[in-house]
């Protein structure tokens, strides 16, 4: 009867690979590569709002168009909006993914820090 607890305990190791590995290397990677992704995005994203910006200005120095300042500051506002909305999303979703969400959540900010 004293070995069947022994053997239940070697069952619960925390500090086994297999344990490790399905809670918190993981969850880590999998928050890792959406960090990762969102970062790119979001780069490419800033790349190609910035390259219509400066389309839109050299188009009202020709005259082709008038660009008011005070809609530039919304549609930057809404960005912004839109942008931290979505990283909490994506934050929320991968806490989600383990039991505690810290690995996941680490390695998002890590695939941040990456990207």
């Amino acid at each position: 009867m004293n070995e069947h607890s022994v053997d239940s305990m070697q069952s619960m190791d925390i500090l086994s690979s297999s344990f490790l590995l399905g809670n918190v290397g993981a969850p880590f990677v999998i928050g890792l590569a959406v960090g990762y992704f969102a970062k790119k995005m979001l780069r490419l994203a800033l790349f190609i709002g910035g390259a219509a910006l400066v389309l839109m200005f050299v188009g009202e120095y020709y005259g082709f168009t008038n660009v008011s300042d005070a809609s530039l500051q919304n549609a930057a506002n809404s960005a912004v909006d839109a942008a931290k909305s979505s990283s909490g999303f994506l934050v929320e979703r991968l806490s989600s993914i383990s039991s505690k969400g810290v690995s996941a959540t680490v390695g998002f900010f890590a695939g941040l820090k990456l990207g």
